[in-house]
This record gives C-alpha cells, sequence and structure tokens, in this order.
C-alpha cells in the first residue's frame, strides 16, 4: 500500500466519523437520522462519494433526503474542514447504499439453496 493510498483511507475513515456528526447539528430530521455505511474519496481526495443506508426510507423520503444534502453539502464540508483544522475538505456526492440490500438478497439466496440440498438429500436417503 502506498503512502497515498493510506492517507486516502485515513481521510476516510476520519470523513466516516465526522459527517454524521455534522448531520446531528442540522435541524432536519430526515436528516439527523441517516447513517454513513462507508466514504470512497478520489485519488487525489478532492472529492468523496458518501453511501448512506436507506433501511428505513421510502423512495420518496430517499429523493428528498439527497435533496436537502445536496443543499447542505456546503456546511457539512465546512463543518468537516473546521472539526480536523483541514486547509480543504472533499466535495461530496451522497448515494444511498445499495450493496446491504445485494448482500441480504445473496445471504438469503445461500439460505435457500443450503435448505434446498438438504430437502435433496433427506429425500435421497429414503
Amino acid at each position: 500500500m502506498t503512502q497515498e493510498e493510506i492517507k486516502r483511507h485515513r481521510v476516510e475513515s476520519v470523513l466516516k466519523e465526522i459527517i454524521p456528526e455534522a448531520f446531528a447539528t442540522l435541524d432536519d430530521t430526515r436528516i439527523n437520522a441517516l447513517l454513513v455505511t462507508d466514504v470512497v474519496c478520489s485519488k487525489g481526495r478532492s472529492d468523496a462519494k458518501v453511501y448512506l443506508d436507506k433501511s428505513f426510507l421510502s423512495p420518496k423520503e430517499q429523493s428528498e433526503a439527497l435533496k436537502q444534502l445536496r443543499a447542505v453539502a456546503g456546511y457539512i464540508q465546512n463543518h468537516c474542514k473546521q472539526s480536523e483544522g483541514w486547509f480543504k475538505a472533499p466535495r461530496f456526492t451522497f448515494e444511498f447504499d445499495e450493496q446491504l440490500e445485494k448482500v441480504s438478497r445473496m445471504e438469503e439466496l445461500f439460505k435457500q439453496i443450503s435448505r434446498d440440498k438438504e430437502t435433496k438429500d433427506s429425500a435421497d436417503e429414503s
């Protein structure tokens, strides 16, 4: 792992902690309740994608939350910059994390395959 990758991972880790703090300072309850699942910075650390958990939100609430997050992205960027004493902070883009849904679907498929195999094995023994 190169020095640049180490710095990028360090910034991502710090942002995972600071961004929820910035959310908590806002008065909007739709944003306060959002959970940050991951932060991925670009190579130069000038941009960062912030992935959010969408578990408890309807599609309409998700689009409203993204709209509101785009409006307050500058505030969140300033909050991160000031709390860490950085000269500049990355520009944020917010997305809802689809990975959690995919992982749970895959786990369910594996369970179903396991159950089907057990059923077939017990039928073969009879």
